[in-house]
């Protein structure tokens, strides 16, 4: 049977997705000058897990079922791993020109295809990672105001969440995407907990001392968060992956906006000019990218999308 498609609520959706995803970056910033990312790590996941897991249990013992555990605990660990980047990533560097970088995950999946999976990658797809590698230089350039070591945490980002997006693009499709989201929430929760009771930081004392503001902020960081991929979600079942993942590029204008408001900065018209670059190249590589599954398989039963925290 063939899922109806409402592509207009489906743009909706992810254009509420960037809004989450940029809410959620720019409140781990401000948080993070007062509490430790490890506590910022903990709320994110822990929340998610408890949200979908509610979600899961109306549907049944049986919603809790998955084929490939292994998969689920390798997708968790790469998911975990891309927000340790982002969370530490934050602290060093403006909300933009972070998310600006963050967005050069599909010229990664790009070179991923043709190393590790040995894909035919056409001409014009090099172009466009030419191009964003470009954009991206823009944006951290050398003398530039966040060039620096800072930057390993956007590029080990891109990289984690590319190999992410490839083991996802080959097993997704085994798995409830529902389940597949509670999963990932328990594995960072769990991880983040191992990591807490071997760390030195006293995450219970840190919640004890938190104030009523700073509690109602790291609930914001694990609903933006969970409701950022739910949206995906739902949106995928609205519309073609092509028509929606171009205006996850959206995430950059959110990322410059909640810079602005709260913190005050707004990126110099070199970064901006990278911005665009990126944007152009990633959205032009995620059209092409959707375009080619469409061709090998008219119903696509994956998509790959630009952010993930």
């Amino acid at each position: 049977m063939t899922r109806q498609q409402h592509p207009a609520l489906g743009i909706s959706l992810i254009l509420l997705m960037a809004a989450c995803f940029a809410t959620l970056d720019t409140t781990v910033k401000y948080v993070g000058a007062a509490l430790p990312v490890l506590v910022l790590l903990w709320s994110r996941y822990l929340f998610q897990a408890i949200v979908m897991a509610g979600w899961l249990a109306r549907r049944g013992k049986a919603a809790f079922r998955v084929a490939r555990p292994g998969f689920q605990l390798l997708r968790g660990a790469l998911l975990l791993s891309t927000s340790c980047m982002s969370f530490f990533g934050l602290q060093y560097m403006p909300v933009a020109e972070f998310t600006a970088v963050a967005m050069l995950t599909p010229v990664v999946v790009t070179v991923l295809a043709a190393t590790v999976l040995h894909e035919r990658v056409s001409l014009l797809r090099w172009a466009l990672v030419g191009i964003g590698l470009l954009g991206a230089l823009l944006v951290v350039r050398p003398g530039g105001a966040v060039f620096g070591w800072p930057v390993v945490f956007p590029l080990g980002l891109t990289l984690a969440y590319g190999v992410f997006q490839v083991l996802t693009s080959r097993l997704s499709s085994l798995e409830d995407p529902y389940t597949t989201h509670f999963y990932t929430g328990l594995v960072g929760a769990v991880v983040v907990s191992l990591g807490a009771w071997w760390s030195p930081v006293a995450v219970v004392d840190v919640l004890v001392a938190a104030s009523p503001a700073q509690w109602g902020l790291l609930c914001l960081i694990g609903a933006m968060g969970t409701i950022g991929h739910l949206c995906l979600i739902l949106a995928l079942g609205t519309a073609p992956a092509s028509t929606l993942m171009p205006f996850s590029y959206s995430a950059l204008l959110f990322a410059t906006l909640g810079g602005m408001l709260v913190f005050g900065h707004l990126p110099d018209r070199w970064a901006l000019t990278g911005m665009l670059v990126i944007a152009a190249a990633g959205a032009a590589s995620v059209w092409l990218n959707m375009r080619e599954v469409q061709r090998r398989h008219p119903v696509p039963t994956v998509a790959l999308d630009t952010v993930g925290d």
